[in-house]
């Protein structure tokens, strides 16, 4: 079975794909897995690490760059689509799975002239555009969340919640301790695939304030390739004992750890809250396409598994009183877990991948 993977960008789109991937291997350890990309993601560092194969097209995103980048965009198209049809051809695509973002269409649109199977995953409370533009072509759209339901054809729909990797599921959590054998309270700080500038700089404004716990914190934090030299030199001088790094590649194992998250709310980083039962505390990114993260926050918040701390509001102090008042508490981050928990799917990538061999099956019949 040869299945074609359009997703990259951001980790958001990559790792549910990565996860998808690994339970095709699971489930039909012969099939062939190509995944579509582009050089402006984060798709080849990250499949390489993985050791999945990268095939690279020249898409480019339409919404967010304004009126320029869209028409550029869009004049790439017959191009991408060129391309995308001609490595269809030559792999004998008998699925294609798009999750988004701005290489999928091209490749879901390639997929259909040719006649192969396409599928979409849409990980968001609320759908992005490729998904929502893509809908009428796919047989089916895996959902992550209910409300998402309403953008697409009910007949396609599943909810089967979003595929994480196995190995969130499998890790055993390591307990930090200090020099004298006891435990310290670990705290993840996480700014998406990328980073995120403004969660850095209230983690930084954060440390003064956080002075009374130095003893008794151990510090994870992914700060991304632009801030890593300014956020780690204020640990240091601080006194803290932080890992700060640039890009998590082993964050099963991190986020297992966490006695509480700091983090923005991407599907996939609010997925593994779940299914790793973490309370969080959530910063949406607020420049995110329809809010979405927005979105997803308010689906933790309101199950009493997240604090939301709006970009705009964030401080500094307010961020340290957060967070103190939260590990000071350990019956609240106990039942923040628990709750965060119930919203887990800890079987959707074998829900899709059953969904997808079904799919591929009635047409070989």
């Amino acid at each position: 079975m040869n299945i074609v993977i359009a997703a990259g960008g951001t980790g958001g789109h990559l790792y549910p794909a990565v996860a998808l991937a690994r339970e095709f291997l699971r489930q039909e350890p012969r099939a062939s897995i190509l995944f579509v990309g582009t050089v402006r993601g984060i798709e080849a560092k990250v499949l390489m690490q993985e050791g999945f194969e990268l095939a690279i097209i020249a898409a480019q995103p339409v919404m967010g760059l304004g009126v320029r980048g869209a028409i550029k965009a869009l004049l790439s198209l017959p191009l991408t689509l060129w391309q995308s049809v001609k490595l269809l051809r030559q792999r004998r695509a008998d699925l294609v799975i798009g999750v988004g973002g701005y290489t999928s269409p091209p490749v879901l649109v390639g997929a259909s002239l040719l006649g192969i199977r396409r599928v979409i995953l849409e990980p968001n409370a609320y759908p992005g555009m490729a998904n929502k533009v893509l809908g009428p072509l796919a047989h089916r759209v895996f959902l992550a969340f209910e409300s998402a339901a309403g953008f697409f054809t009910s007949s396609k729909v599943r909810v089967v919640g979003t595929p994480v990797r196995q190995a969130f599921l499998d890790q055993k959590p390591e307990v930090p301790t200090d020099s004298g054998g006891a435990r310290r309270q670990t705290l993840l700080i996480f700014g998406g695939s990328q980073g995120a500038r403004a969660i850095n700089t209230a983690m930084v404004e954060a440390l003064p304030h956080l002075g009374s716990m130095r003893a008794e914190l151990a510090v994870t934090h992914q700060t991304g390739e632009a801030d890593l030299g300014r956020v780690k030199a204020a640990y240091e001088a601080a006194g803290f004992k932080a890992e700060v790094v640039s890009f998590l590649f082993d964050m099963p194992r991190v986020l297992r750890s966490a006695d509480l998250v700091v983090s923005r709310s991407g599907a996939m980083t609010v997925a593994e809250l779940a299914v790793c039962g973490k309370g969080a505390i959530l910063i949406p990114l607020p420049q995110a396409i329809y809010d979405h993260q927005a979105l997803n926050a308010q689906v933790m918040e309101s199950a009493g598994a997240a604090v939301v701390l709006p970009q705009a509001e964030l401080t500094g102090l307010r961020l340290a009183q957060t967070i103190e008042a939260l590990l000071r508490d350990p019956d609240r981050l106990r039942v923040m877990g628990e709750r965060s928990r119930t919203l887990g799917r800890a079987d959707a990538a074998e829900a899709i991948v059953q969904g997808c061999l079904a799919l591929v099956q009635d047409v070989k019949r």
